[in-house]
């Protein structure tokens, strides 16, 4: 096979690392049917969803994503709460094209907590994220000693977020985000599955 001669009209693949969230701001979080007084979202916003991760997963060959186990110098974990996705997560998202892996984690830290690295991050592992497709792959860093600038009021994609003790995490923590922690505190090898 001639690789040096792939591209996407012959070969039908997609670009790799190309952000996750161009589907999720696909259409703005919230603008559809939902519901102001409990913040639930209607029938129309899942099936907008679903109907952009068929097109999503459709369109790319591989995703590349980025996490960050990103403590202060309490030991606080900081967490985030989306308004796309149930749960809390650890802060991440999509490898722009032509984006490293750590510059990701720089921008998506900023982006959704407005937090800065206090010390290097440190790669503990690449999962593949059988959850969202087949070809998804996160890379997850430790971050130690976090600062943050000032509160993240909430916006289109973030509906809350905070610092939580390791041992007092928030009801609704996703079982990956616990099981990523409990690899990272517990100093375990990572798994190979998110």
């Amino acid at each position: 096979m001639d690789v040096g001669n792939m591209s996407k009209a012959k070969h039908g693949a997609g670009h790799i690392g190309e952000r996750q969230r161009e589907q999720e701001h696909a259409i703005a979080p919230g603008d559809v049917d939902r519901d102001v007084t409990t913040g639930r979202s209607g029938f129309a916003e899942r099936f907008a969803w679903r109907l952009l991760r068929v097109w999503f997963l459709l369109s790319r060959a591989h995703t590349l994503g980025v996490r960050g186990a990103a403590f202060d110098a309490a030991g606080r974990v900081f967490l985030v709460k989306h308004t796309y996705v149930t749960g809390w997560h650890l802060p991440g998202g999509g490898v722009e094209i032509g984006e490293n892996f750590y510059a990701a984690l720089v921008r998506e830290l900023a982006e959704e907590g407005n937090l800065q690295l206090g010390d290097p991050a440190e790669l503990f592992g690449i999962y593949h994220n059988n959850n969202t497709s087949r070809r998804d792959h996160v890379a997850v860093y430790v971050c130690r000693n976090v600062e943050q600038a000032e509160n993240h009021g909430g916006d289109g994609e973030i509906a809350d977020s905070g610092f939580f003790p390791i041992d007092a995490l928030p009801e609704g923590t996703t079982p990956a985000t616990a099981r990523r922690l409990a690899e990272i505190i517990n100093h375990q090898p990572p798994s190979l599955e998110w």
